[in-house]
């Protein structure tokens, strides 16, 4: 058995109050491994995104633990919440997220320039992850001169730079064809997963599917099923 990243104990977040409050996320409990790709499916409004924002750190449940390392991070402070996403969580967003006015290098080295590493010593390791992505031919250019698989390729090497154990995609293919979303999501299964690491995707994009090695189903905030995934060797 894999080792435990993520232990979700019956996660429960609601928006609003009185008549107008709607449950987001209700009674979740799940775990992740290291080693494992995870995807989470289900349509719009089934409460995917709210589930993926509390188990990164970025929204706080109504109750509920999430546990990494056996200590809910819940329980943290502000500044040990914070350490906890700059640390230990790459993030991948739908829309990318880039800086315009940064060259793909830079916005590559951001999680780095907020360690406070040296800058040279930023750039540098920013061109190795984007050589990781096979972007580093790219590395001086601008968002704005790179096709949508590239820019999801930057976001990739961004989440990556601070090594973290816990990846998350939300809706990686959502922006992309067919063929260029199987492409990026078998580069990831392929060269960016390994056995100290955990990646988690969000998706509704059941041409993705098979390269999970589970998939969680939601509907209406809760969960309806895991089942096992194609399980796709590269």
């Amino acid at each position: 058995m894999a080792d435990l990243a993520i232990k979700a104990n019956e996660l429960v977040k609601w928006f609003g109050e009185g008549e107008a409050k709607t449950y987001a996320v209700r009674d979740v409990s799940f775990e992740a491994y290291f080693g494992e790709i995870l995807y989470v499916e289900g349509p719009s409004g089934s409460g995917k995104t709210t589930l993926l924002s509390i188990i990164s750190g970025i929204l706080r449940p109504n109750s509920g633990a999430v546990l990494v390392e056996d200590k809910d991070i819940w329980s943290f402070t502000g500044d040990q919440i914070a350490e906890f996403r700059l640390n230990k969580v790459g993030f991948v967003f739908q829309d990318y997220h880039l800086f315009p006015k940064l060259t793909t290098m830079e916005n590559a080295a951001i999680p780095l320039i907020l360690k406070k590493v040296d800058w040279n010593e930023s750039m540098d390791l920013a061109m190795k992850y984007l050589e990781i992505v096979g972007l580093k031919d790219r590395a001086h250019l601008p968002p704005v001169k790179l096709s949508g698989g590239e820019q999801q390729r930057v976001a990739i090497a961004r989440a990556i730079a601070s090594s973290p154990d816990i990846l998350i995609f939300d809706e990686p293919t959502a922006s992309l064809d067919g063929e260029t979303g199987r492409r990026i999501v078998s580069f990831v299964k392929k060269d960016i997963l390994n056995e100290k690491r955990c990646i988690i995707i969000v998706t509704h994009d059941s041409r993705i599917f098979e390269y999970a090695d589970r998939i969680i189903k939601m509907a209406d905030g809760r969960i309806t099923g895991i089942t096992k995934g194609g399980m796709r060797e590269e």
